[in-house]
């Protein structure tokens, strides 16, 4: 499962920790650009251990960034490899995604540039879309599910981030519409500051959102049956 975002800010790096912890599955961020570090964050919110395949000092579209630090872009079919090679020592993990869906990771062997989109097909992953919640939203959200399944890539949910204590009109008609828009499933909203928990209050959290089971957005048959 890889999360991707209808942009950037809009709370991959806590839904993939909510995922994480409901799931009990590590977070690899292939890309990590600026001071940031959403591996160490997760890590911290959930105390299960992801991975960091490269990081480039500019906070920019990680393409872009290892252009300016004069960085060797990153390979297609590394970075799908470094994914492949950490489940098949650990298990299962879920993959977190830079910016939003077409934002261009680096290049292949042939130079050119790719996308989580790109890297989605390689692996034969689903996509789970965090989107935002305010004004604009259903749009984004929209294009973001259209391109995904236009390529051949399902999308198995929706989720919203930093949702407000409370929402204007807008966010509350947006919650309501993002299902019948996008034809997905809004699995939750994440409560606004949820990031800013502490790792017990932010599991506990966790626990009472309803997130779905993975097996069953995985399309996998449950133990024992």
């Amino acid at each position: 499962m890889i999360i991707t975002g209808t942009g950037t800010g809009v709370g991959k790096t806590i839904a993939a920790a909510t995922l994480g912890w409901a799931w009990q599955q590590p977070v690899l961020k292939p890309l990590q650009t600026g001071d940031d570090d959403d591996a160490a964050v997760v890590t911290k919110l959930t105390g299960i251990a992801g991975d960091v395949y490269r990081r480039y000092p500019d906070p920019l579209a990680p393409n872009l960034a290892a252009k300016r630090a004069g960085l060797t872009q990153a390979d297609r079919d590394a970075v799908g490899q470094w994914i492949s090679d950490f489940r098949a020592e650990h298990g299962i993990c879920l993959v977190e995604g830079a910016g939003g869906l077409l934002v261009r990771l680096g290049t292949d062997r042939n130079g050119r540039e790719f996308s989580v989109l790109d890297l989605a097909k390689d692996l034969g992953e689903k996509l789970v879309v965090v989107t935002s919640t305010g004004l604009g939203s259903l749009n984004m959200a929209e294009l973001t599910v259209r391109t995904a399944e236009a390529a051949g890539v399902e999308v198995a949910g929706l989720i919203g981030g930093s949702m407000p204590e409370q929402p204007d009109l807008a966010t509350e008609l947006n919650v309501q519409e993002l299902p019948r828009v996008t034809g997905k499933q809004l699995w939750f909203s994440l409560p606004e500051a949820m990031g800013e928990c502490s790792p017990e209050e932010f599991r506990e959290c966790v626990d009472k959102l309803g997130v779905p089971a993975f097996h069953t957005v995985a399309g996998l048959p449950m133990l024992g049956m």
